[in-house]
């Protein structure tokens, strides 16, 4: 790679991209067997250009190794260990995107006479994730996590006004996930920051403090955000409750609990989960995700229209739900994502998902004692799914968790989660999920103790890295005020 660089072979062909030649055509298209209609006769004509000025003319080998190489570029779950924390960047298995592709061809606006198997397959999938998480409805609408938090906010919402109450305020620990605030400040809520104890937890007496008649509900995660399991969650839910609140969980890291714990029996009353982290969507790149809700009795009346109901053997969506929120998207999910999970389940089963939740946590926790003593460990017990350390000792050298982190690249590794919780000062947040061997793991540890001698003997080496790749550290201000975000043509 590096002669290549040095020859300037990368820079010749990206020039080639952006230049191309006169004449060029990447793309062969058949001949049409219908009549050729004015694009004028639907298009105004000061919408219309006969060509498209400054624009590249590229053959199709051009075009190909382009995209090409911009994947090997790439680093993906697929290239090696991805141990971003809070994000689930697990492998997935191939065959279920496999499976997906086979129900792309079906329109969603088709018959529901002619879907009987989709709607069979969306109410089997609703029936797996009420007794994974323990609750008693579910919807799968919602497009992604936070898409799932808005959705139960309007849900709580609408249960409270039904009832006659006008509540104001809700709870949140600052150990939640981020997009949290966002969701109920959507649904008219205003937030009330609950400060995590000594051991990173949510405690009972401070819940206490802040619950009374205006408090709509507390959003908590669990595992937190420090990947901690809340053990009070149950007693917590008992305070709320009380007051006539709800308990809305954040479940997102559902992956550590799934097949062992199920949130219904913690007093939880609504849970997103998210399909996209962990049942077998690849996350990243944009989407798309899911984020269906799972719901207790009480509030089931509340969820969107159109819900799945099953009658006799035939299955309808029903849109005549009184009390629903409403519509909350134009089609009923990703069927994609939704047809991932639904392999991904049958196929690991029971045992599998709870297997699944075990290894998650035995790595993490595996990799939380081989960093220990080489990174500052802020919460000293032992974690769920992910871990998080500081950077507190490398500071002594001036070396941050920025320049830990660029480093790593160096080694082949993709950078785990930085600065994040913000409850954590210089936060490395790790999640090496469920589907890293232990020899990955180990050269993972070693690689992070390497780093942290280096941070000893040559700091200057981590804050001018990485080094051994394509694009050098970037000015991330530079970056951020003036970003370039679409390709221009050369004047």
């Amino acid at each position: 790679m590096e002669k290549i660089r040095d020859t300037g072979l990368i820079q010749d062909e990206r020039l080639i991209f952006e230049e191309g030649g006169k004449g060029r055509k990447g793309y062969s298209l058949p001949r049409w067997d219908i009549e050729e209609v004015e694009a004028k006769n639907f298009i105004p004509p000061r919408l219309l250009r006969e060509e498209l000025q400054g624009f590249p003319e590229l053959s199709e080998v051009e075009v190909v190794r382009h995209f090409t190489r911009l994947s090997q570029w790439n680093y993906g779950v697929d290239s090696g260990l991805y141990p971003l924390g809070s994000c689930t960047m697990k492998y997935n298995p191939k065959v279920n995107e496999e499976i997906a592709g086979m129900f792309y061809h079906i329109h969603p606006y088709s018959p529901q006479d002619l879907t009987q198997g989709n709607l069979k397959l969306m109410y089997e999938l609703e029936d797996f994730l009420t007794e994974i998480t323990g609750m008693d409805r579910v919807s799968l609408q919602p497009a992604a996590g936070a898409h799932g938090e808005l959705t139960g906010m309007l849900m709580i919402k609408a249960c409270l006004q039904n009832r006659g109450e006008k509540r104001t305020k809700v709870l949140v620990p600052d150990t939640a996930h981020g997009t949290n605030p966002s969701s109920l400040s959507m649904a008219s809520f205003q937030m009330v920051g609950i400060r995590s104890n000594e051991k990173g937890m949510i405690g009972p007496e401070h819940v206490a403090q802040q619950m009374d008649e205006d408090v709509a509900a507390i959003m908590v995660t669990n595992p937190n955000t420090l990947g901690l399991f809340e053990e009070h969650l149950k007693e917590i839910a008992e305070i709320v409750h009380g007051k006539g609140g709800f308990v809305y969980c954040d479940g997102a890291n559902l992956n550590a609990l799934m097949g062992i714990v199920k949130l219904g029996d913690l007093g939880v009353d609504l849970v997103h989960i998210n399909l996209h982290k962990t049942f077998s969507t690849p996350h990243g790149g944009g989407g798309p995700g899911a984020g269906p809700i799972a719901v207790k009795k009480e509030l089931a009346p509340f969820l969107p229209i159109p819900v799945i109901e099953k009658y006799g053997e035939i299955y309808r969506l029903n849109d005549d739900r009184p009390l629903s929120i409403g519509k909350i998207r134009a089609f009923y999910g990703n069927f994609g994502v939704l047809v991932r999970a639904y392999a991904y389940i049958l196929s690991m089963g029971a045992e599998g998902l709870r297997r699944a939740t075990e290894m998650a946590v035995l790595n993490a926790n595996y990799l939380m004692k081989g960093l220990k003593g080489y990174y500052d460990l802020p919460y000293d017990r032992p974690c769920m799914h992910e871990c998080v350390f500081t950077d507190k000792f490398q500071e002594r050298y001036h070396v941050s968790t920025l320049d830990i982190a660029k480093r790593l690249i160096d080694y082949g590794f993709h950078p785990p989660t930085i600065y994040f919780p913000l409850v954590v000062k210089g936060a490395l947040m790790i999640e090496p999920t469920e589907s890293e061997s232990k020899e990955g793991l180990d050269r993972f540890i070693k690689t992070m103790i390497t780093i942290a001698e280096e941070a000893k003997e040559n700091p200057d080496l981590l804050r001018e890295a990485p080094q051994r790749v394509k694009t050098r550290r970037i000015d991330e201000v530079l970056a951020a005020r003036k970003p370039k975000l679409r390709w221009k043509p050369k004047e």
